[in-house]
């Protein structure tokens, strides 16, 4: 695919809420989810002064932005990694705190526009869906292996899917006939199953589910639950961070880590707060902020992004 159409989600928003601890020299800004590099490219280009770590577990997009990145030379380190491991990767580099660091909780472009990846439900290709393809199980093998219960639950949980135990039934129903192997049967199996009325709102029907497997066979919540929390521990007093999600439970877990920090934990009537209880983190956003309207005509992916940012204003005191 082309890398001009990839056009990143938010764009100058992100960096206008990082540009106040990213304009000094020296600094250090981390970009979690490299993708195709087009927020890390706008990063190092806008904040000349910094030098930019950039992690992502799919070596296919590695190779990709590195090549897009390659300009930059020295400044920019992409690592081979998932995002909560990001206070191993700054050891190994001996970085000690950041100025900076982003997530783009989406679904790179790349994956969704490379067919034989599994991402898409609107071709037909191996159902694999793993962003790294050298581990782990793919979204076939949890269709055909786990039990009815875990698939509701999953469907339930991580696509919102209200008609979840019908869907899952008519799987159970057809994997014993023959075993999942391709998107298309899927995408078929759940048109089928839905009532009328399911299938005249929200856009493809399977969405839902895809979202649902995709979330599964990537641990998605589960490395997001660590990565949030480490990421504001790796931020030095001064330091943002910005991160933008596509769904609710992404969105739910990175309000809960920003008010956590934003709040203080001193006992109720003191009448003076100690250091050690007071907030460490300040919001940026009210709420979450979401696309203008220019920018969903412009890239349909932006439209369910929900971006929510916030700054390092002390040190913890254990």
């Amino acid at each position: 695919m082309s890398q001009s159409r990839h056009v990143p989600v938010m764009l100058q928003r992100c960096l206008d809420l990082l540009a106040p601890a990213l304009e000094a020299p020296g600094g250090v800004v981390v970009d979690c989810t490299l993708g195709l590099g087009g927020h890390s490219e706008a990063l190092l280009t806008r904040f000349p002064e910094v030098r930019l770590v950039a992690l992502d577990r799919d070596k296919e997009a590695l190779r990709l932005s590195g090549e897009r990145l390659a300009p930059f030379g020295d400044r920019a380190t992409l690592v081979h990694a998932v995002y909560d491991e990001l206070p191993d990767v700054l050891e190994r580099l001996g970085i000690a705190r950041v100025q900076g660091v982003l997530f783009d909780l989406g679904v790179s472009s790349m994956q969704l526009d490379e067919a034989d990846r599994g991402f898409a439900y609107a071709q037909d290709a191996p159902l694999d869906m793993r962003m790294d393809q050298t581990t782990g199980i793919g979204a076939a093998e949890v269709l055909n292996t786990y039990p009815a219960g875990e698939l509701v639950r999953i469907l339930y949980a991580y696509g919102e899917e209200k008609q979840a135990k019908r869907i899952v039934s008519a799987i159970v129903r057809e994997r014993e006939k023959e075993p999942f192997s391709n998107s298309a049967r899927l995408v078929e199996l759940i048109r089928d199953s839905l009532p009328q009325a399911a299938k005249r709102t929200g856009g493809n029907p399977a969405k839902r589910t895809f979202q649902a497997l995709r979330i599964e066979v990537n641990g998605e919540l589960a490395v997001l639950e660590r990565a949030i929390p480490a990421a504001v521990a790796a931020l030095a007093v001064g330091g943002r961070i910005a991160v933008l999600s596509y769904h609710s439970l992404e969105d739910r877990l990175v309000k809960q880590v920003f008010a956590a920090g934003a709040a203080t934990t001193a006992p109720p009537g003191l009448p003076v707060v100690p250091e050690q209880y007071q907030p460490r983190l300040k919001l940026l956003t009210r709420g979450a902020e979401l696309p203008t309207e220019e920018e969903v005509a412009e890239n349909r992916r932006a439209a369910p992004a929900r971006l929510r940012g916030a700054q390092r204003i002390r040190e913890s005191i254990e």
